[in-house]
């Protein structure tokens, strides 16, 4: 006979089995829940009840308005990658700054960020600054690994800048406001850029053949032919990103209504370029389909693991043994990074806030966590489940799009510095809470201990009487 205490381990080990050997993850999280679900209910230690509850939790996430806002940011980003309008920013400010040792390097994390801003995925945004960028930094002498690794960091950027997916989906999994959880993420934001961008600076004055400036016989004379191009490519993206936020964040409108309003307003800068096309739409439609099918399926799965799991005293097993870290909460944080960390190299970004963050979640607030800030710092973490060598999604993406002639050792070595550069985010986030906190509304000061609400006393004596 097993054991309450043997049944949660036995089942976490299982769907890593399943992960490892290769089943798809939304299956091997179903599989692994319903078979321990049986066997449970075969040795008594789980109750059939609980599976009575899986049709209803199903149709609750189907029916969960806030998951909408993943198709429609993922049609926003879709629509602007194919438009060309990355180009367009990152030949002008790749010019504007090309100029310099690392120019180029700079002006591909600017972009970087400001693509993120608009597409919320990464994909979009390794693959678009890949194509583009890569080729000028071969011709121009770049050292391939800072070339790669510049390259798919600046794509990594888009997971922790809003409207980040994965901020929806920890805000979903936390029970946070989406727009706390955008909130939160904007002062970690600023630092990663600004880290990334420091490390360039860094390299350009410590070995700048590394990074050489741009030829002077292939700059285009500052002026504002040029400064008009840049213009013309980033005010409108600009404007969108503050339209898509700022309606979030000044309560005008739900993360899914700014989602539809930004996929219309892609839809309108794609035209304002001469770039929308019914195959333009057409192929960002299919690529919506597909990420938002395979969303729903790993949370789908995801319910009938933890129902089935949650019902094995598993939440009880991973407080136990939560609670046996040396170092409170300090011990806590440590622990549950490095245990992201390490399960970023198999799964990626929502396999993880699917499964781990609803087993932590609850730890986290008996241990008096800030969940918004917690949030972030997972999102901060998780950023490194695209750069892991040799698993690293980026590193992939990036693979498929480079030329033949660029190495896999060099994509993969080339990771490594940008790989630290997160994790010494992630030490900075949690030694200094209020670089998400400072971002969000100020606390009430309210005791609510000392509310009172004094109800009036109903006499005994008879009403007046009233005469006509």
């Amino acid at each position: 006979m097993f054991s309450h205490g043997v049944m949660p381990p036995l089942m976490f080990g299982g769907m890593i089995l399943f992960m490892l050997i290769g089943f798809p993850v939304a299956f091997s999280l179903a599989a692994v829940g319903l078979f321990f679900g049986f066997l449970g209910i075969l040795t008594g230690h789980f109750d059939v009840s609980f599976l009575q509850a899986l049709p209803l939790r199903t149709f609750g996430i189907i029916s969960n308005d806030l998951l909408l806002a993943i198709p429609f940011f993922t049609l926003m980003g879709a629509i602007l990658e194919r438009c060309g309008l990355a180009e367009d920013i990152l030949e002008g400010t790749g010019q504007l700054f090309g100029p310099l040792p690392g120019g180029l390097a700079v002006a591909v994390i600017i972009v970087g960020a400001i693509l993120g801003a608009i597409t919320g995925t990464v994909a979009a945004s390794v693959i678009a600054m890949g194509v583009i960028s890569l080729p000028i930094m071969m011709r121009y002498g770049y050292d391939m690994k800072l070339a790669t690794g510049v390259i798919a960091a600046s794509g990594t950027i888009t997971q922790l800048i809003p409207p980040s997916l994965v901020l929806v989906v920890l805000a979903d999994q936390l029970g946070k406001s989406v727009g706390d959880m955008y909130a939160g993420a904007i002062g970690p934001s600023i630092l990663q850029v600004a880290i990334f961008l420091g490390y360039i600076a860094f390299i350009a004055m410590w070995k700048p053949h590394l990074m050489p400036p741009i030829p002077k016989e292939a700059r285009e004379p500052m002026g504002w032919k040029l400064i008009s191009r840049i213009l013309w490519g980033m005010i409108p993206s600009i404007a969108l990103i503050f339209l898509v936020l700022g309606t979030i964040f000044v309560g005008l409108a739900t993360p899914t209504e700014a989602g539809a309003l930004g996929a219309v307003g892609a839809m309108v800068l794609a035209a304002m370029h001469k770039r929308l096309t019914w195959d333009l739409v057409k192929q960002a439609m299919a690529s919506t389909s597909t990420l938002t099918a395979m969303v729903i399926f790993i949370l789908v799965g995801s319910t009938v693991f933890s129902l089935v799991f949650q019902g094995m005293d598993g939440g009880r097993w991973i407080e136990h043994m939560m609670a046996q870290l040396p170092g409170g909460k300090v011990g806590f944080l440590i622990f549950v990074n490095i245990f992201v960390f390490f399960l970023a190299f198999f799964l990626d970004f929502f396999e993880i806030a699917f499964i781990v963050i609803p087993l932590l979640a609850p730890v986290a607030a008996k241990l008096g966590i800030d969940l918004i800030w917690f949030g972030v710092l997972i999102c901060v973490n998780m950023q490194t489940s695209f750069m892991h060598p040799p698993f690293g999604f980026a590193l992939f993406y990036l693979r498929g799009i480079a030329p033949p002639q660029v190495k896999s050792s060099d994509i993969y070595l080339g990771a490594i510095p940008w790989v630290v550069m997160q994790l010494i985010l992630v030490a900075i986030v949690i030694g200094w809470p209020e670089s998400v906190t400072y971002w969000l509304d100020g606390a009430s000061n309210v005791d609510p201990n000392s509310v009172r609400i004094e109800m009036p006393t109903i006499s005994d004596a008879p009403p007046p009487e009233i005469k006509f």
